[in-house]
């Protein structure tokens, strides 16, 4: 049984309670986490307090947190009798999202096989990725149904992960016949002086954020075969000049660093069959005093062409710790950085 009580200023008159059957005893183990961990997350999220009797699940609260603690456990209970698992990122997702994708279907002759009964997922050869946020949802959608897509905001709301996701999922159904991923090799206000090694040696550090998402969705060893076959690449935004990047997922990471010169060269690389996604987040320029970020220009010149898709993400659409989202709006609030 959950131990956390309720928020010490809660007015006992005001509780409400609702019990919810739960038939499969196996499926109710699961939902409530190993030593009620799963529990403990909704009861510290909503502020409620969720006993267990047998097979009902007792929620005891404010009536708006009871009815949301309940629609959550029903969801979850879902997912697992469709032999789904549960866990903390699932929870933070039914509590952000709730009911919000009931209106989310796919469309024939569209690139939304993953959207089937309102669901919005990403299938990778090793893990299933979903949206958190509405932010995030619209941004997947975008991604599948844009050719040229900008996804703009802070750290930590998954606007790179979930490109290469999609970027995945294109390649293994075959959209796409191979994968690139970019970012500028600009140092983060720190002179690292001359790396040792060969060129790879010396552009990886810079690309690693872009291997740890490719890792998260395919075996390594695969990741290795593709690479050493050209059908990922991962390399620096100056290696990009004089290219034509056709039937390929394009990415192109940090480009808050990305100078308008470099900005302008990348975007015309697009070619025949290909994607193309712009992420950044434009409180964190790295560029030297007095240039300007291609990103903001590009962001300024392209927003009125219809086919080109911009998101923006907020605090709230972190979905690292929850100390990044209080982190981030600190220093939104103070201004001077």
């Amino acid at each position: 049984m959950a131990t956390s009580v309720l928020p010490p200023a809660t007015d006992l008159t005001a509780l409400s309670e609702r019990l919810i059957d739960f038939p499969d005893n196996r499926l109710l183990i699961d939902l409530c986490g190993e030593y009620d961990r799963n529990l403990a997350e909704i009861e510290s999220k909503l502020g409620v307090q969720i006993l267990r009797r047998g097979n009902e699940l007792a929620v005891i609260g404010e009536e708006d947190a009871t009815a949301e603690a309940v629609e959550v456990l029903n969801a979850l209970y879902t997912r697992l009798e469709a032999g789904r698992e549960v866990g903390r990122a699932d929870i933070d997702r039914e509590i952000r999202m709730g009911a919000s994708d009931a209106d989310t279907g796919s469309r024939d002759g569209d690139q939304l096989e993953m959207f089937k009964g309102g669901a919005v997922e990403i299938k990778t050869r090793k893990k299933l990725v979903e949206p958190r946020t509405d932010a995030q949802k619209a941004y997947v959608k975008n991604l599948f149904q844009s050719e040229l897509c900008f996804g703009i905001g802070p750290a930590g709301t998954g606007k790179t992960y979930l490109a290469v996701a999609v970027g995945v999922n294109m390649f293994i159904n075959g959209v796409v016949d191979r994968i690139i991923l970019s970012r500028p090799a600009v140092e983060a206000g720190e002179k690292l002086g001359y790396l040792p090694g060969d060129m790879k040696d010396k552009v990886d550090p810079y690309m690693q954020p872009l291997y740890d998402a490719l890792n998260d969705f395919l075996p390594g060893k695969q990741v290795a075969k593709l690479i050493e076959e050209k059908r990922i690449e991962i390399a620096p935004l100056a290696f990009m000049r004089g290219r034509t990047l056709s039937n390929a997922f394009v990415v192109l990471d940090e480009a808050q660093n990305a100078t308008s010169m470099q900005m302008k060269m990348f975007l015309t690389r697009l070619g025949e069959g290909s994607r193309m996604v712009i992420t950044g987040d434009r409180s964190q320029i790295d560029l030297p005093r007095g240039v300007s970020s291609g990103l903001h220009d590009a962001e300024r010149l392209l927003k009125s062409i219809d086919k080109i898709s911009f998101n923006y993400f907020t605090a709230k659409d972190v979905v690292r710790h929850p100390l990044v989202a209080a982190i981030i709006e600190a220093y939104d609030a103070d201004g001077t950085v």
